[in-house]
């Protein structure tokens, strides 16, 4: 882990997408950060430890998904394909397929192994997934703000990790989606899904992987505007901000689905210029506890130095 110094920063970005704004002044305590994403080696160290079943190794119960399908009621997850050309860009259906016994130990479905992959990202982890594994582990999940305050490296308002530039002198810096999305993965990056930790540059606290390759969960409940909670200091500085309530992080274009959603952070390998250009630290994503895809990984924070252990 990594010691994250506390201090105050401009939270969120008015140039790209509207739910990022407006800029606000945040204060975060000190904490400890993973260095890099919870990897397939050390997710199974969980697993083998504590006999832990992730929720896409459960098969749905229909009481709880009013108008499930017949034959939907099987254990699985959401594996992304990208498609042979263009499509409706507003219809994610055209990419995202739930796959039966699609899982963190066969991220893209029966037949596929994490052999050669214990130092990717884990995938195909809900919310409650990650939450068991930091608390087995001592730790939790990021607020909100401490992801972004992570992820900024020291860079107030910059719009990467690194900086302004998506690609500096053509380097690339992390890894997303080069092309048009869906169908057009040009892999400059050298990667066409999930790469080793490392593999690309830290940021400037020795932060891996804090945009791009997985989204990550955390622990705020999501809000269409960044709730502005939180005790004010000085000048109007939120400390410590937490997110919205339970009951208002459901979705409304669906009000028959009541599933909370948390605020995802850094966006994937799946981002894209054209698409979801949310590689950015002030970029944010509302995703349902129980949803599992190929895209969505963590990783943990310790807030107090005596609860600091190594797993």
């Amino acid at each position: 882990m990594r010691l994250v110094e506390g201090g105050a920063f401009t939270m969120g970005s008015e140039a790209f997408y509207p739910e990022e704004a407006p800029l606000r002044r945040v204060k975060v305590d000190s904490f400890w950060i993973d260095e890099t994403p919870v990897t397939n080696a050390q997710f199974a160290s969980f697993v083998a430890a504590t006999g832990y079943v992730t929720v896409a190794e459960i098969a749905p119960d229909p009481k709880d998904y009013p108008g499930m399908l017949p034959g939907m009621d099987r254990a699985g997850s959401l594996v992304f394909h990208k498609t042979a050309g263009p499509v409706d860009m507003a219809d994610a259906a055209n990419w995202w397929h739930f796959t039966f016994g699609a899982c963190w130990r066969h991220p893209l479905g029966p037949g596929s192994s994490i052999d050669g992959m214990e130092d990717h990202p884990v995938v195909h982890v809900a919310y409650a997934d990650a939450e068991a594994y930091a608390k087995w582990a001592g730790k939790d999940l990021p607020t909100e703000a401490e992801f972004e305050f992570a992820a900024r490296g020291g860079l107030e308002r910059a719009d990467y990790a690194w900086g302004d530039e998506l690609a500096p002198e053509g380097r690339m810096m992390a890894n997303y989606w080069q092309g048009l999305f869906p169908f057009a993965n040009q892999c400059l990056d050298g990667w066409e899904r999930t790469s080793p930790v490392r593999t690309f540059p830290a940021n400037g606290y020795g932060l891996y992987d804090m945009i791009g390759n997985t989204w990550e969960w955390t622990s705020d409940w999501w809000a269409d505007k960044p709730v502005k909670g939180g005790k004010k200091s000085a000048c109007c500085t939120m400390s410590n901000p937490r997110g919205a309530k339970l009951k208002d992080s459901f979705d409304a274009s669906r009000p028959g689905v009541r599933i909370g959603r948390k605020v995802l952070k850094g966006g994937s390998h799946l981002c894209a210029a054209n698409y979801c250009q949310r590689y950015r630290p002030a970029a944010r994503h509302p995703e349902m506890v129980d949803t599992a895809t190929t895209h969505i990984g963590f990783r943990c924070v310790v807030r107090t130095l005596a609860s600091l252990h190594t797993v």
